[in-house]
């Protein structure tokens, strides 16, 4: 396989859409079939997820998982075009590239055998369905491993932490008037902005953390009004908070809720990915990584929640690893060419010598003695995890 040919193909389907889930779904399932990889095939909620085992069943066990699914883009975004080294396209860096440079990564460890290499593919990490991912299922039903790596965009570096996520329904309270006398009422969509605005200024929004310089707000949503010709008397928004590790989401709704007029309709809540940057798993992997890029390779924070904490929480060491790009959810995302290859160059050296260094550094399940953890900085792209119900899956990716 060919990863640059792979993420060309996987970019030209609108995997914003069922439709075009499905039929990626159907590619990668070819894929790794033509190869003789047996595919174990799963739905959530109606969604393909596409999962496949290669290697021994008692060496370490690594899932590879990524998603397929995308924001919404223009026609256009879904054909991928070359300028230089920059491959362009809806996807091309969150997370297609690395998509497709996993899928390689099975094709090259499907000889060995020394580790169980675990793919999952799934449909609806975009997804704005917040009580039901396919991933917190997954694992909640009995999926397991020794280390998960998750290919969200953190060029090359890894992404050691991640903030959490608080998302809030708020609800502001106005005072109902004629239009054109707007004087004598209190506009709850005008009162919204300052809200949010204030929000902004609270002490927990000034809070800063090791990899984190604080915390991010966004104002996703907002709806207000019910008449042209009626100063609204009620407006809904809906908020999204990265919180920092260390930071409470409960003190941080509490001070939302204090302030005037503020109902908290509803919250969502979920914590930080925190791993050791000593980890055994987290150190061969950068030994691995620092092989295939120049420069020193770090242990990033990421201001977007992550997948990976579907595995933290249930005692699976894991990391987000993704090759090098821009633009992600914007008009022009693009992947760097070169670091498609270099990022599964780094997989395949991280798994082919992963039970040696295990071996050489305290064993499978030992931390990692004598040295110094690597240098961390903050970063920066995005992805939303939520909670999801347990649902069945096959029993032979259960341990």
């Amino acid at each position: 396989m060919d990863e640059r040919a792979l993420a060309e193909r996987l970019i030209g389907y609108d995997t914003s859409t069922a439709d075009g889930l499905r039929a990626a779904a159907g590619f990668v399932k070819g894929c790794l079939e033509f190869r003789d990889i047996e595919v174990i095939e799963h739905e959530h909620q109606g969604l393909p997820v596409v999962m496949a085992d290669v290697g021994p069943s008692d060496g370490p066990a690594v899932i590879l998982h990524g998603h397929l699914d995308v924001v919404p883009g223009r026609a256009g975004q879904f054909e991928a075009r070359v300028e230089g080294e920059r491959l362009y396209g809806r996807g091309a860096y969150d997370m297609k590239g690395a998509l497709a440079g996993m899928l390689c990564a099975m094709e090259d460890a499907a000889a060995q055998d020394r580790v169980r290499v675990r793919f999952i593919c799934t449909p609806d990490e975009e997804s704005e369905e917040i009580d039901d991912r396919s991933t917190d299922a997954l694992v909640a039903s009995g999926v397991r491993a020794d280390f998960a790596i998750t290919g969200e965009p953190t060029d090359l570096h890894i992404g050691v932490q991640a903030k959490g996520v608080l998302a809030m329904r708020l609800a502001i309270s106005g005072t109902a008037a004629h239009g054109s006398t707007p004087w004598l009422g209190d506009n709850a969509v005008l009162k919204a902005i300052d809200v949010f605005r204030a929000i902004e200024s609270l002490p927990f929004a000034r809070e800063s953390s090791e990899l984190f310089d604080r915390p991010s707000i966004n104002l996703g949503r907002i709806m207000g009004g019910d008449a042209l010709n009626k100063v609204p008397d009620l407006c809904v928004m809906d908020v999204d908070v990265r919180y920092l590790p260390g930071q409470d989401p409960a003190d941080l709704t509490a001070q939302v809720a204090a302030l005037p007029d503020v109902e908290v309709m509803r919250t969502f809540t979920r914590v930080p990915a925190i791993v050791s940057p000593a980890n055994p798993y987290v150190r061969a992997l950068r030994e691995s990584v620092g092989r295939s890029r120049s420069g020193e390779v770090l242990g990033v924070g990421r201001d977007g929640s992550s997948d990976a904490v579907s595995f933290l929480e249930a005692g699976i060491p894991a990391v987000e690893l993704g090759p090098v790009g821009a633009g992600h959810h914007g008009p022009e995302e693009w992947v760097s060419i070169p670091s498609l290859a270099d990022y599964r160059r780094a997989l395949g050296d991280f798994l082919r010598e992963l039970p040696d260094w295990l071996a050489r550094h305290g064993g499978r399940n030992g931390e990692v003695l004598g040295s110094a953890p690597p240098v961390l900085r903050p970063d920066a792209p995005d992805a939303s995890v939520p909670d999801a119900p347990a649902a069945s899956v096959p029993e032979e990716l259960a341990r």
